[in-house]
């Protein structure tokens, strides 16, 4: 058995669901498979002393789910004061329009056509909550509508599928831009070496207690795998599909046509910039 210490970003072990920080609660959704790990995180997040919850992420249109996220919450003693969204895929937006209709709440999101109200979300604003802070951080690159959401009191970020509990995320081509996500990437390192950043709260998998290990394991594997796709091409593997069964041969099949949307977005990339 590998220590989790020993892993990249020191993945927590144990039960996903529950407290994850002061102001942090996960409430697991039902929806596990090899895309979603053990299912998509639905965060709620509050001052400790507040009556008011932030959630993030409903999740699926699952109203068994939707259900006992308010619940959760109510047992807390919060009351869902606003949903936003990380972005627009269905295992973390599908479920947005019920569970507004459940509380009540507005629903904030990059995407125009996710959000219910008036207000969208910036770059760097700070949402403010019965005394809570979450600052907008802009991560475009796994969805061109991604984002991620610090949370200084906790010294956490919250990352949808930016950066994962387990594994490594996809680059959703061609809404995905490899550029964008490394970009994406480095704004969030700044956010460990700059700002204190230490806890990822992701949108799938377990909470990591070493967020620049793995943001800098992302960024390496990411290097890596340019450079597989790289020497791939020049040995004639020219096709998206010829590249996956080259360079993910030791990878599950059933992971491939995600792998290849990933090749894609890493093809076009290369092609930019000259490399092949």
């Amino acid at each position: 058995m590998t220590d989790a210490a020993a892993l990249p970003g020191q993945p927590r072990g144990g039960v996903l669901a529950g407290p994850a920080t002061a102001r942090a609660v996960n409430v697991l959704a039902p929806n596990a498979s090899v895309m979603t790990l053990d299912g998509t995180n639905t965060w709620i997040v509050a001052e400790p002393d507040s009556e008011s919850a932030v959630v993030i992420d409903p999740g699926p249109l699952d109203e068994g789910h939707l259900r006992n996220v308010v619940d959760v919450a109510a047992k807390a003693g919060k009351r869902i004061a606003l949903t936003l969204l990380t972005h627009g895929h269905p295992d973390h937006a599908e479920g947005a329009v019920r569970f507004a209709e459940l509380t009540g709440t507005k629903v904030r999101a990059l995407d125009p056509a996710l959000r219910l109200g008036d207000e969208g979300l910036g770059a760097g604003e700070v949402i403010r909550v019965g005394g809570l802070e979450l600052v907008v951080v802009p991560t475009p690159g796994h969805t061109g509508d991604s984002l991620c959401f610090h949370l200084p009191a906790d010294q956490a970020v919250l990352t949808g599928d930016t950066v994962l509990g387990r594994g490594t995320t996809v680059v959703a081509h061609p809404d995905g831009r490899l550029g964008d996500y490394l970009d994406s990437l480095r704004r969030l390192r700044s956010l460990t070496v700059d700002d204190g950043v230490h806890t990822v709260l992701p949108g799938h998998g377990p909470v990591l207690d070493d967020a620049q290990g793995a943001v800098e394991f992302y960024l390496a594997h990411r290097a890596h795998r340019l450079a597989q796709i790289e020497t791939a091409v020049e040995n004639g593997h020219s096709s998206p599909a010829e590249v996956v069964a080259h360079v993910y041969a030791d990878v599950d099949r059933s992971l491939w046509p995600a792998a290849e949307l990933s090749v894609r977005a890493q093809l076009d990339y290369l092609k930019e910039h000259g490399l092949i």
